[in-house]
């Protein structure tokens, strides 16, 4: 019963729950069990809250059983990226610096799956201070991708893709600052959204970089994403860099036909160098759209090295700044390598940062100018690769890491410094068996769009439903 369970994804559990199919406590306690099964194994959690999530979902039972209104997520089990406070709750964001610091406010994205009656299990293992696309950490131990076990599960929100992609829980969120909910979502196989800028608090979130953080879900299904994201956005008073534009009904907008929609195949500097494998992926997707009606056509993009080099030099002087104390007072309390990125920001001129910032407008005004006046959407790849070996990617080695992580974020950084709204989704496997994905990439605000084109490709495909194979493991 328990397996048939997790089989589902969060908005098929969330109706189970409110049609009294099956309890909170049931789905809960089935989730609990797996993940004591998995984490020795894939190291998904920093900690796991076992004792309050159960009694949570007893009390939403109850809730239910009284006639009480029922929320979205009501009795849903999730658990999240460990860089959002909750009051009173330590938030690690995945430091050492940070192990024994209790939250003194709650971020408002919480507050609002709190009240959507959603469940907490605990805190998910991430890169250190989100500073790493590999999944590698320290003080924690390595997070390790479900589909492989030597192989990379990307990051910085590692262990939101690993427990999501292994059925530990039926969502997550992550942070995004140049790929952190894409990567991990592209190499463990499900859904990664990206909102645009504003589109989601940041109040109360460890921060990596103040102008390019974002907040996005992790997910099975796009409609799971759809649904999260229509809970977690809108303005808030705490933020003020959050949107006030209103939040649409994103489940209902998923639903439309996609016959008309021009969707744009990036032929210049986005396929170079690619894998194989993933070039395949990519030309078997956008036949797949072509069957459901919609045009594709090539589209020549802006170079993206601009905004890869422009958007290195807003998130290396903003983490800089945001950690030039405790590089002073903690400095060996920081991984090596982790440190070492943070440092780098310390040297780059403000005159350099001020650009950066002052071209950010410019040039989101020249790509949709010059891209979207063309076509509705942009069909790209997600990473290069399929998920490289953990050993290749290790931060602290020598033998061409620092290449190979370089490529992780090659084209998903550029759209974080232009504050796109991005969708990752699942497309197909490597020749050894590793999840390759594809980004969809839309105008400011547009994620209705990039919701309903990605779940009409769901509808199309299955890739989505793919579990890892983790049986040795249960």
């Amino acid at each position: 019963m328990s397996e048939a369970l997790l089989k589902l994804d969060m908005v098929g559990i969330a109706a189970a729950i409110r049609a009294g199919e099956v309890s909170s406590l049931e789905v809960t306690r089935a989730c609990i069990d797996r993940i004591e099964r998995l984490q020795p194994h894939l190291n998904a959690f920093i900690a796991l809250d076992s004792q309050a999530a159960l009694v949570a979902a007893e009390r939403a039972d109850q809730a239910l059983a009284s006639g009480h209104p029922a929320g979205p997520l009501h009795g849903v089990p999730l658990a999240h990226k460990d860089l959002l406070y909750r009051c009173g709750r330590i938030s690690t964001g995945g430091s050492k610096i940070l192990r024994e610091q209790v939250a003194t406010q709650t971020a408002t994205a919480l507050t609002r799956l709190d009240r959507a009656g959603a469940l907490n299990l605990g805190r998910l293992n991430m890169a250190e201070f989100a500073a790493g696309g590999t999944g590698h950490n320290e003080h924690y131990g390595d997070c390790i991708n479900p589909w492989g076990v030597a192989r990379a599960p990307g990051g910085s929100s590692s262990g939101s893709g690993v427990a999501v992609a292994s059925r530990m829980l039926f969502g997550s969120l992550g942070s995004d600052t140049g790929g952190s909910v894409r990567l991990p979502a592209a190499l463990c196989g499900v859904v990664g959204l990206k909102p645009s800028e504003g589109r989601v608090s940041k109040h109360g979130v460890i921060a990596r970089s103040w102008s390019t953080d974002t907040l996005g879900p992790l997910t099975r299904s796009v409609r799971d994403s759809a649904r999260l994201l229509a809970i977690i956005a809108g303005r808030d008073a705490n933020d003020p860099t959050s949107s006030a534009l209103a939040v649409p009904d994103y489940e209902a907008c998923i639903e439309q036909p996609i016959d008309k929609r021009r969707i744009g195949i990036a032929r210049n500097s986005y396929f170079e160098g690619v894998e194989v494998d993933v070039d395949s992926v990519l030309q078997s997707v956008a036949q797949t759209f072509k069957v459901t009606g919609a045009e594709v056509v090539p589209v020549d993009l802006p170079d993206p090295s601009v905004a890869f080099e422009l958007a290195e030099i807003i998130v290396k002087s903003e983490a800089a700044a945001l950690h030039e104390r405790w590089l002073r007072e903690r400095p060996g309390d920081y991984s090596i390598a982790i440190r070492s990125v943070i440092e780098a920001g310390l040297f780059i001129p403000a005159a350099h940062y001020l650009q950066a910032v002052r071209l950010r407008g410019k040039l989101l005004d020249e790509f949709c100018r010059e891209v979207f006046s063309k076509v509705d959407v942009v069909l790209l790849p997600a990473t290069p690769m399929a998920a490289p070996l953990l050993r290749d990617c290790d931060p602290n080695s020598t033998c061409g890491a620092a290449q190979t992580m370089a490529q992780f974020p090659r084209f998903t950084r550029p759209f974080s410094y232009l504050g796109l709204p991005v969708l990752c989704v699942p497309g197909g496997f490597s020749k050894q068996g590793m999840p390759i994905s594809f980004q969809l990439v839309g105008a400011p605000f547009d994620e209705p769009l990039l919701l309903n084109i990605g779940h009409r490709y769901q509808q199309e495909t299955n890739w989505h439903r793919c579990a890892p194979p983790l049986q040795s493991f249960l």
